[in-house]
């Protein structure tokens, strides 16, 4: 006797129901796993002489205090010339005692500092450039209100570089900006980070619903264009393998005058001042010498393109 189709129906519904309900689980698992190394970032620990003093440049440890509440540990070295930078790392590091030291060096003060949830400040949630923003506040505050500070400009690099493009948007007593491999948008890192499409609406769901930040906030495309009249400088290697290839050219693109790009032909991520020390250091401190100082350097009367051009 023959068994009717339909009598499997149940079985196959079930079957196809419990499928369902793993892959649907184990997307939702995945992605919350996914912006948990970012959202809460594991701290990377410094060793003991990774200071400004293994550079040969003085600085004294300063606390800065966020508007809610936070406390962060920053290096903070007077200037010579009246100049200070603000200088913000990226995600998943610390202070960067060879930046400190870069304008050190030339005499400019320098004010640098662990973010919120990173290094040695307090804190255990990152939400890549939103909140951070207030941690740019309190150096900002702190610097201004240093007697031998007139001339204010900052350093950030990937995530340090879109917080300040952030930050500067608002806050007009920042002169001058030098991004260092900034993504353009929190939007299109989650777009090029979720391993398929349909991975992005949970991603966004989870990473908002940790942070309380909206992703559409951190959106330095937009930002850049209220710097103008303000200059800023824009370093990215062209095959950036952490964020998109195209940032640093579109956050030129959207940017007002003056603007300049340094965009090398090679593939990195911050890496341009490992493997072209003399060339960066030239470029960013004549930028900085020109912006800050009124100091008519070499590059004063060109914009700074792709490399070789």
């Amino acid at each position: 006797m023959k068994t009717a189709p339909w009598r499997y129906w149940p079985l196959v519904c079930g079957g196809a129901t419990c499928f369902l309900l793993c892959a649907v689980g184990l997307v939702l698992w995945q992605s919350r796993r996914g912006i948990q190394k970012y959202v809460h970032p594991t701290r990377v620990a410094r060793a003991a002489d990774d200071t400004p003093a293994r550079y040969g440049a003085a600085y004294r440890d300063v606390t800065l205090v966020t508007t809610d509440g936070l406390h962060l540990q920053a290096w903070y070295t007077p200037p010579q010339n009246g100049a200070l930078i603000l200088v913000a790392h990226g995600i998943h590091s610390h202070r960067l005692s060879d930046m400190h030291a870069l304008f050190a060096r030339h005499g400019y003060g320098v004010l640098s500092w662990d973010f919120r949830a990173h290094g040695e400040s307090e804190g255990d949630t990152c939400s890549l450039g939103y909140y951070e923003t207030r941690d740019v506040d309190a150096a900002l505050a702190f610097a201004l209100a240093q007697p031998d500070v007139t001339h204010i400009g900052a350093w950030g690099g990937s995530m340090g570089g879109t917080t300040i493009l952030l930050a500067a948007a608002s806050r007009p007593e920042i002169a001058a900006v030098v991004a260092d491999s900034a993504f353009y948008s929190l939007e299109a890192q989650l777009r090029m980070r979720a391993p398929a499409p349909l991975f992005i609406p949970p991603m966004r769901f989870f990473a908002e619903r940790e942070t309380g930040a909206k992703i559409a906030s951190v959106d330095a495309e937009a930002a850049i264009a209220h710097l103008s009249p303000r200059p800023v400088l824009l370093i990215q290697a062209q095959d950036d393998p952490v964020i998109a290839s195209d940032s640093a050219e579109r956050l030129y693109q959207a940017a007002g005058e003056p603007r300049e790009k340094w965009i090398v032909p090679e593939r990195g991520h911050l890496s341009l001042y490992a493997h072209h020390p003399a060339e960066y250091e030239r470029r960013v401190m004549d930028f900085f010498d020109r912006v800050l100082l009124g100091q008519p350097t070499a590059t004063s009367t060109t914009t700074a393109g792709i490399a070789g051009k």
